[in-house]
């Protein structure tokens, strides 16, 4: 005779339990080892430049009064810190043409005797025409005015930064004033590029 017993079948699975306490922590690690060495780097130089330090000047006068047709009326130096910098100038005063017949004058700058070359000089015209006769054109009016620009490739050091007039091309000459009864001013500043 055999004895034994018969597996029956299994029963439904259990809930899960309750979650269990923190346990002890663990023992620190061996510390780890150095890794190999890397390729060199390459050799960057840095250029800390000086922040940008404001640089004008300003020449005034109370009352230039300068009647001449061709020629420098008055200049204001000025010391230029950097080369690659750019220079703005500005004329500002009254500036009166007359004429009986056609004519133009010319207002413009000069860095050193030399007008601007980059871009371009800086200038300003008036021209009259007497047009019909019920015009005059002889009529003596003072306008304060201005001739402004920016001038590139001026070297540091001084410079002599001359406002001149003369005449426009193809124009005959009238009679100029600059200055007339009224404070002139030339302002230069220099600026960064």
């Amino acid at each position: 005779m055999y004895s034994g017993c018969l597996q029956g079948p299994p029963g439904t699975p259990g809930r899960d339990g309750n979650p269990g306490m923190n346990g002890i922590p663990g023992t620190p690690g061996i510390p780890g080892r150095d890794g190999l060495k890397g390729e060199k780097g390459e050799c960057v130089s840095e250029r800390f430049e000086e922040p940008w330090k404001p640089n004008f000047k300003q020449c005034a006068w109370s009352s230039l009064n300068y009647g001449i047709d061709l020629g420098k009326i008055t200049d204001c130096t000025f010391t230029k810190l950097r080369s690659e910098s750019a220079l703005r100038v500005l004329f500002s005063g009254s500036l009166r043409l007359k004429c009986k017949t056609a004519c133009c004058q010319r207002w413009y700058f000069t860095f050193n005797g030399a007008e601007c070359t980059g871009p371009l000089p800086i200038e300003s015209i008036i021209y009259l025409d007497h047009g019909s006769p019920e015009f005059d054109s002889s009529i003596n009016i003072h306008r304060t005015s201005a001739v402004e620009g920016v001038c590139e490739g001026i070297p540091a050091g001084l410079v002599d930064v001359g406002i001149w007039v003369g005449t426009c091309s193809d124009y005959p000459r009238g009679d100029a004033s600059t200055g007339w009864n009224s404070v002139s001013r030339i302002i230069i500043e220099e600026l960064p590029k």
